[in-house]
């Protein structure tokens, strides 16, 4: 998440921890963008094709408070991990929360959606069974 002129250091903290939080719990990289947004979805994918290569295993959560625009793009190994109905639980779960003028707080619960309904597919060791 790049440093906004917006948030405090605090929101900012709370912000990094739930982005890491996330990233533990879906063992995805997640980039979370807050600013404008410039080209909406394709903004949103162009962030997700500069990751290089570690696109796949990305997903980018892009908010653009002043246009009121939330996009969640993903890789296409975090597409295996977060299919389109978690994304658009998450995507609720924020929407309602920036409704009640709550941008932080919205941000965290779609990432908490994504970390509680996302499947990490982490290949079981074939000695354990």
């Amino acid at each position: 998440m790049p440093p906004g002129d917006g948030f405090t250091d605090a929101q900012r903290t709370r912000l990094a921890q739930a982005v890491v939080a996330t990233e533990q719990a879906i063992g995805l990289h997640v980039v979370l963008r807050v600013g404008r947004l410039d080209g909406g979805r394709a903004a949103a994918e162009a962030v997700l094709a500069a990751r290089g290569e570690s696109a796949p295993a990305s997903v980018v959560v892009a908010v653009d408070p002043t246009a009121r625009t939330l996009e969640i793009v993903t890789g296409s190994r975090a597409a295996e991990v977060l299919d389109d109905r978690t994304c658009a639980l998450a995507a609720l779960a924020m929407t309602s929360s920036f409704a009640a003028g709550d941008l932080v707080g919205g941000i965290r619960n779609g990432l908490q959606v994504l970390a509680d309904h996302g499947r990490n597919l982490r290949t079981p060791h074939l000695s354990t069974f």
